[in-house]
């Protein structure tokens, strides 16, 4: 019985052991402490805002004269038809300094603007060339990573909508997991501005006072990450199951013998 009294101990703190070194949780990811300084959710900054041109966008270029009467590509050459059908020809990629080469007009930055602000700006560039020019542009590459709050459950989900708000981009990736922490979802973006590269948003969604948060405008690259559950108990269970089972068949042998001596 005395080997018994120093073994539940070590087993105790070994448990302790096991939860402060995270091995209990490895899959824990972006783990903010309880004082982590998060970002404010503001209407200017991220809700009801349209999608925002960043680095290393794809966009979809399209030019028309005459305020787009029937429709004739100037860049291409071609009808609505055709252009569907050689999307290659007019796509253009901004670099990391989000500029992008465009025809006639040469080097122009698009980054910082929405994709209605892009247009009506290149509208005004190409007026000096063409009578009243209509410009298309959309964004072809735009993607966000959703982790749902279950291990293994991770999606990248490209987004065809401008406006795609977090809660439509949880429900393309199959909503919140059961495992997952409606109130505790963060949303990660990264900034252009190099003081603060990164903002981490605080969404809480489990309540229909969460909307509001629910309906911000998600960016190209953002990360919306569910805090999953820990499952302390279960987890700890799984752990020690294998040490609890060595030290019960230690403990029998040596009770055995004991006894035969």
């Amino acid at each position: 019985m005395k080997c018994v009294r120093l073994l539940l101990p070590l087993l105790f703190f070994a448990v302790i052991f096991l939860d402060s070194c995270h091995v209990l949780n490895p899959n824990i990811m972006l783990h903010a402490g309880r004082k982590y300084p998060y970002d404010s959710l503001t209407t200017d900054s991220t809700v009801a805002k349209e999608f925002i041109i960043g680095s290393n966008d794809i966009i979809e270029f399209r030019l028309f004269a005459n305020d787009g009467f029937k429709m004739v590509d100037i860049i291409g050459n071609a009808t609505n038809t055709n252009i569907v059908n050689n999307r290659q020809n007019y796509e253009y990629t901004l670099d990391n300094n989000g500029t992008v080469k465009l025809p006639i007009i040469g080097v122009e930055t698009l980054k910082g603007l929405g994709v209605r602000e892009a247009e009506t700006y290149l509208e005004q560039r190409y007026s000096d060339y063409y009578v009243h020019p209509f410009v298309i542009i959309k964004i072809v590459n735009k993607r966000i990573t959703i982790y749902p709050g279950e291990p293994g459950q991770a999606k990248v989900i490209a987004l065809s909508n401008n406006n795609t708000t977090v809660l439509e981009a949880l429900a393309l990736a199959g909503g919140i997991s059961s495992s997952g922490k409606a109130y505790n979802v963060k949303l990660i973006r990264q900034t252009s501005d190099p003081k603060k590269p990164v903002k981490v948003y605080k969404l809480d969604l489990s309540s229909i006072k969460g909307l509001p948060e629910g309906n911000t405008i998600v960016q190209s690259g953002d990360i919306i990450y569910v805090e999953p559950r820990r499952e302390y108990a279960k987890r700890t269970l799984n752990e020690v199951a294998p040490t609890i089972s060595l030290l019960t068949s230690l403990i029998t042998v040596y009770y055995v013998i004991t006894k035969i001596h």
